[in-house]
C-alpha cells in the first residue's frame, strides 16, 4: 500500500470501508429478521423493526451531505461506522431486545449505513478529475456494485452466524471486525476529504441544481418501482403462492442482489464505454423506458400463463439486469452532476430521494399486495418507472459545468 500513489490508496480504504459496513448490514438484516422471527414474531412486527431504519435513511441523507461538506467525508465515514458498531452492540444483551429497542438499534444502524454510503460515493468525486469522466463512471461502478453484490453476501453471512454462534454471539463477531476497520480507517483515511471551500450553510442542504433535481426525482421513482414489489410483496408470494420454504426464498434473493450487484460493476460496458461515451440524460430515457416494460410483461405473464413460477423467476432475472443497469448510470451522473466543492451536498439530496423511494415502494409493496394483489404491485412498478422515464427526459444531455455558489 505504502508504494501506491495516494489517490489510490485513498480509494481502497474508502471502497474497504464500505464493504465491511455493507456486509455487517446484509448480515444485521437477516439476523434480525431469522432470530425474531423465530422468537414468534409476526411478519408485520418484523417490518416494524426496519421502519426507522428506511425513515431515519431520509433525514440522513439530507442533513449528511452538509455535515459532509461542512466537517469532511472521512469524518462522516467514520462517524458511521462507529454508529454502526453502537448498533450492534445494543443488540447484544438479550434483556434489552424488545420491540421499541430494536427498532431504535435498526434506527442508529439506518443512520450510519446512509452516511457511509453518501460518504463513500461523494469520495469518488474528490479523488478524480472532471476530465476523467470514463475513469469516474468506472470506478462509481465498481463501488455501486460490489457493495450490493455484498449486501447479498451478507445475507448468507448472517445466516452462517446464527447456525452457528447464535444471535448475541454473531452481533459480537461482527462489532468487533468492525471496530477493527473503524481503528484502521481513523488512522489512514484522508483529512478533510470532500470538505468544501466555502463551509455550506444548513439551508443549502436543498440542491438548487436543475439536473441534480431532475436525477432525484427520476431516482425516487425508480427505486419506488423496484421495492413495490420486490421488498414485501415478492417473498409473501413465493412462500404463500409457490410454497417456497424461508431458505429458498432467502436464498434466491440473496443470489438475485449478488447477480444485481455484479451487473451494476460492468453496467458501463452496457452503456458505451468501449466506444469512449458515458451516459447523459437521453441515456436514463433509454434504459428507464426499457426497464418500464418488464414489470408490465410479468402481470401480463401472470395474467395469461399456467406456469407463473417459471413467468416470476426468468422476469425478475431480466429485471434485475435492466435495473441495474439504470441505477448504475444514475449512480454515475450523480456523481458528474454534483459540484465538485461540496459534493456530498448534492449526493446527499439525492439519496435523500432514493431513500424516500424505498420507504414509498416498502410501505405501498405491503398494503397493494394486501388489498389488491402481486399483480397489482407490478403494474404500479411499470407506472413509477413510466414517470421516471418521463422525468429523465429533461436532464442535460451533457454534463453540467460546474456551479459556483
Amino acid at each position: 500500500m505504502s508504494k501506491l500513489p495516494e489517490q489510490l490508496k485513498q480509494y481502497f480504504i474508502i471502497t474497504g470501508n464500505y464493504w465491511a459496513f455493507t456486509l455487517t448490514d446484509g448480515a444485521l438484516r437477516m439476523l434480525v429478521v431469522l432470530h425474531f422471527h423465530r422468537l414468534g414474531y409476526s411478519p408485520f412486527e418484523v417490518a416494524m423493526l426496519f421502519l426507522f431504519y428506511e425513515v431515519f435513511g431520509v433525514i440522513t441523507n439530507l442533513v449528511g451531505g452538509w455535515l459532509g461538506a461542512r466537517i469532511g467525508l472521512n469524518k462522516t465515514m467514520n462517524i458511521g461506522l462507529g454508529l454502526q458498531i453502537l448498533a450492534l452492540l445494543m443488540l447484544i444483551p438479550n434483556n434489552l431486545l424488545s420491540l421499541a429497542w430494536v427498532m431504535l438499534a435498526q434506527a442508529i444502524s439506518g443512520v450510519a449505513k446512509d452516511l457511509n454510503k453518501m460518504s463513500a460515493k461523494s469520495s469518488i468525486k474528490a479523488l478524480v478529475s472532471d476530465s476523467q469522466q470514463t475513469k469516474l463512471y468506472s470506478m462509481v461502478a465498481a463501488l455501486t456494485g460490489s457493495k450490493n453484490a455484498l449486501k447479498g453476501c451478507g445475507f448468507f453471512l448472517g445466516g452462517a452466524l446464527l447456525s452457528l454462534y447464535g444471535f448475541q454471539t454473531a452481533i459480537a463477531i461482527m462489532a468487533v471486525a468492525l471496530a477493527l476497520v473503524w481503528i484502521f480507517s481513523l488512522l489512514c483515511l484522508k483529512q478533510d476529504l470532500g470538505r468544501a471551500k466555502n463551509k455550506p450553510k444548513f439551508s443549502q442542504i436543498f440542491s438548487k441544481s436543475g439536473p441534480v433535481n431532475t436525477l432525484s426525482a427520476a431516482r425516487m421513482f425508480l427505486f419506488g418501482a423496484r421495492d413495490v414489489w420486490f421488498v414485501v410483496a415478492l417473498p409473501v408470494y413465493l412462500a404463500s403462492v409457490f410454497a417456497w420454504d424461508h431458505w429458498n426464498v432467502g436464498g434466491f434473493i440473496a443470489c438475485w442482489v449478488i447477480a444485481y450487484g455484479f451487473v451494476q460493476s460492468v453496467a458501463p460496458y452496457f452503456t458505451g464505454k468501449r466506444q469512449g461515451r458515458v451516459p447523459d440524460g437521453k441515456s436514463a430515457f433509454i434504459w428507464a423506458s426499457t426497464l418500464a416494460l418488464i414489470p408490465a410483461s410479468i402481470a401480463l405473464g401472470l395474467h395469461f400463463s399456467s406456469n407463473q413460477e417459471s413467468v416470476v423467476v426468468i422476469g425478475l432475472l431480466i429485471f434485475g439486469v435492466v435495473f441495474a443497469i439504470n441505477s448504475s448510470l444514475h449512480s454515475y451522473l450523480i456523481v458528474s452532476y454534483a459540484d465538485a466543492d461540496g459534493v456530498s451536498l448534492d449526493v446527499g439530496f439525492y439519496y435523500m430521494a432514493n431513500a424516500m423511494g424505498r420507504l414509498i415502494g416498502t410501505v405501498l409493496s405491503g398494503w397493494v399486495y394486501q388489498v389488491y394483489g402481486f399483480e397489482a404491485c407490478l403494474w404500479i412498478s411499470s407506472l413509477f418507472v413510466a414517470v421516471a422515464a418521463a422525468i429523465s427526459i429533461k436532464l442535460p444531455l451533457r454534463k453540467p459545468a460546474a456551479r459556483h455558489n
